[in-house]
């Protein structure tokens, strides 16, 4: 399970009067150096570093958007069974996905890169053209279910969700309440791919 955040410290740690944060878990679900997607942009993870309760200090508490430190040891105490961690971390930006989708000025070559990579995820799926034919799919059907798409393909819808996934981390397709939409990126790499096949 991803780490969550109240939406109140996500604002507090985008203007910089929280930097850190404390968990108890089994096993961290998060690591140095990697980045956290939330509601606001994507933070920075710059520290995991396991804790004891005893070791806590006001600054702890103040830099995690406690008012007292009783509060965070409080808090802390639950599930007592699972290791205690610090985690540092910083409002790095806006989500890089929601940056790629916007950005439709790339050229041929880059869209060529783009369909060669897209091509080796579908690969995997043993189905020709997987990752096209999900770009072409959305394209006509927007905001319908994954369901009906996997039926159309004769996929697994769990495993066809995996796919345009990974398609939104190319910045290619946007999630809706229902279903999917192509991005301005993914229209451009599929009016590319398409006037390659006709010509």
């Amino acid at each position: 399970m991803a780490m969550l955040i109240k939406r109140s410290i996500l604002q507090k740690i985008v203007i910089g009067d929280v930097d850190c944060a404390f968990r108890r878990w089994k096993r961290p679900t998060v690591r140095s150096g990697g980045r956290l997607r939330t509601g606001v942009g994507e933070l920075a993870i710059q520290e995991v570093e396991q804790v004891t309760i005893a070791s806590l200090t006001d600054e702890d508490a103040h830099r995690a958007g406690y008012d007292r430190l009783e509060d965070l040891r409080f808090e802390m105490s639950r599930q007592p069974d699972r290791d205690l961690y610090r985690i540092v971390l910083r409002y790095h930006g806006s989500d890089r996905r929601e940056l790629l989708r916007q950005d439709d000025d790339i050229t041929d070559a880059e869209c060529a890169s783009i369909l060669e990579r897209i091509n080796r995820i579908g690969a995997k799926a043993h189905i020709a053209d997987l990752s096209l034919r999900i770009l072409t799919w959305i394209d006509k059907c927007p905001d319908r279910r994954a369901r009906d798409l996997a039926d159309e393909i004769g996929m697994d819808t769990r495993k066809l969700k995996t796919y345009v996934r990974k398609l939104k981390e190319m910045g290619l397709t946007e999630s809706r309440q229902i279903g999917y939409r192509l991005s301005a990126r993914g229209q451009r790499v599929l009016d590319v791919a398409r006037k390659n096949s006709a010509s």
